[in-house]
């Protein structure tokens, strides 16, 4: 069975720790991205999501936010599964959805990606 909890790294290089996981499924920790909007120097960012609750079998799916506050403003959404390659290997695959504050109404259609 997969465990979220632990430090997980992305194709991009990304690192993110989920150093929390309670019996309940919700769980936190952090993410430090490789990648940014604004350019500058990433920051560590909290994390705080859920995972399914599944039996002793089934690979959990999860959901979690990530807050960008310390150098861009924006958050980000992912939502993903748990899977155990046939090496072994724990493997998170995810999509996410970033929303970057605009500046008015009118700007909207540009603010999502």
């Amino acid at each position: 069975q997969c465990q979220l909890n632990g430090l997980w790294r992305n194709d991009q290089g990304s690192l993110m720790e989920i150093s929390v996981l309670r019996d309940n499924g919700d769980f936190q920790g952090q993410y430090l991205t490789r990648v940014t909007l604004s350019g500058v120097c990433a920051q560590v960012s909290p994390l705080k999501g859920a995972q399914q609750q599944l039996g002793e079998e089934g690979w959990p799916t999860f959901a979690f936010t990530v807050r960008w506050d310390k150098f861009s403003n924006a958050t980000t959404a992912f939502v993903g599964q748990c899977f155990v390659d046939a090496g072994g290997k724990e493997m998170l695959t995810t999509m996410w959805l970033l929303r970057e504050a605009v500046g008015s109404l009118e700007e909207d259609w540009k603010a999502t990606r």
